[in-house]
């Protein structure tokens, strides 16, 4: 078995990683990495020892998503963040588990972020022991280990070595490359995600367009594509064969989609129609109306107080493959409006006769386009349904259950 075979089970699936405050809290930079290699979404949750050793921002940038450090942080607890992170993950690694943080799992303590994460979830627990060896071996740290393992909690490691403080004996956190395999190994632990979108093909369009006027300046907006990434990467793992049409946006491709990058309107509705036929179409990008008749071939100069653009229409993808009738069976468009959602969401729906429209409202604190958040609601001929404020990640499987309950309706 290769080192990918090893590996594929974690393609597409939710780890949270729980730092613990140890000297080796910087091999789980690492696990971070390898963790996104195997394909894996990753967030990780740290404790106030561990911020000593290795500072959020570095888990922020190898992760892709930010760091949750406090149980007191109140943009994210306004809506029980702790909580919706329990829930979020499909498995729980606790690397390093030191043995103040094993002692305090181990009898149900919830005083911090990590320790409440871990009493919240219903996921699979792992942890990866890292200390003293003298502590290690020490009844307190034995006993608390049985009790752990008797609640179900997988342990990996520690490892017998060279210690930090010169020392040897077993107490050595586990290679990241052992833990990697370890949580593959217990990957079918995890709740089973349904592939009731198997056989299907589906296709998604996410982030901007950018219409060039020269060769320095475009007309943009501010979409950041999290959203249809998101709606990609869980469709991938409910078994459909997904391919992403993307705007310039700067994220990782999701784990089992095929990505088409493409910069303008123009090029993103060739790549959208060159993708069909196809069973699901969900445009979730904000492609630009508008495009100038002519991009200037030199830089537009600055030369008086006002600038007239002379800009033509772009072509409506949405409107487009709603009319097509190859294979397609269901149709979802989104809608971002300031004002009045509900209404110019309906009319959407009819005039572009979609079988769905997603709409949401932008301009707003913790919701809309660049945040990680978002609340939104779903309309269609016969009824709609709103999705609460949550995490994209979470509203777009939200929104995958519904797609099947349509589907199937």
């Amino acid at each position: 078995m290769t080192g990918s075979d090893k590996t594929q089970g974690l393609a597409g699936r939710r780890l949270l990683l729980c730092v613990g405050g140890g000297i080796a809290a910087y091999k789980a930079l690492e696990l971070v990495r390898r963790l996104r290699d195997a394909g894996a979404q990753v967030q990780v949750a740290m404790t106030a020892g561990a911020q000593q050793f290795v500072t959020p921002l570095s888990f922020q940038a190898l992760s892709g998503h930010p760091t949750r450090t406090s149980l007191w942080d109140s943009a994210a607890e306004q809506a029980m963040g702790h909580i919706e992170l329990a829930r979020w993950a499909d498995q729980v690694i606790v690397a390093p588990a030191t043995a103040d943080l094993m002692a305090r799992l181990a009898h149900g303590l919830a005083d911090d972020l990590v320790t409440t994460l871990c009493l919240a979830t219903t996921a699979p627990v792992m942890i990866a022991p890292a200390m003293n060896h003298r502590m290690w071996e020490h009844p307190a740290t034995q006993g608390n280990l049985a009790t752990l393992r008797g609640r179900g909690v997988r342990v990996v490691g520690p490892n017998d070595g060279p210690l930090a403080e010169g020392e040897s004996g077993p107490g050595r956190l586990a290679e990241p490359g052992e833990i990697v395999a370890a949580l593959a190994n217990h990957a079918d632990d995890a709740p089973s995600v349904p592939q009731d979108l198997a056989g299907l093909k589906v296709v998604v369009s996410a982030g901007p367009t950018y219409e060039d006027l020269d060769p320095v300046r475009y007309l943009g907006n501010r979409s950041s594509g999290k959203m249809g990434f998101a709606v990609a990467a869980s469709a991938a793992k409910r078994g459909a064969a997904v391919t992403l049409v993307a705007g310039p946006v700067h994220l990782p491709t999701p784990a089992g989609v095929t990505r088409v990058d493409v910069r303008s309107a123009a090029q993103m509705h060739q790549a959208v129609f060159a993708a069909l036929p196809a069973d699901v179409y969900i445009g979730a990008a904000a492609v630009a109306d508008y495009t100038p008749r002519v991009p200037a071939a030199d830089k537009i100069k600055k030369s008086s107080e006002s600038l007239a653009l002379d800009l033509v229409r772009t072509p409506d993808i949405l409107a487009e493959v709603a009319a097509q009738t190859q294979a397609l069976k269901l149709v979802v468009g989104f809608a971002a409006e300031t004002n009045n959602v509900a209404e110019y969401a309906r009319k959407k729906l009819e005039a572009k006769r979609l079988d769905m429209i997603v709409a949401n409202r932008v301009g707003i604190a913790d919701g809309g386009f660049e945040s990680d958040r978002n609340a939104m609601t779903a309309y269609w001929k016969e009824g709609e349904r709103s999705f609460a404020s949550a995490p994209k990640t979470q509203l777009a499987d939200e929104l995958i259950d519904l797609i099947v309950e349509r589907l199937n309706a």
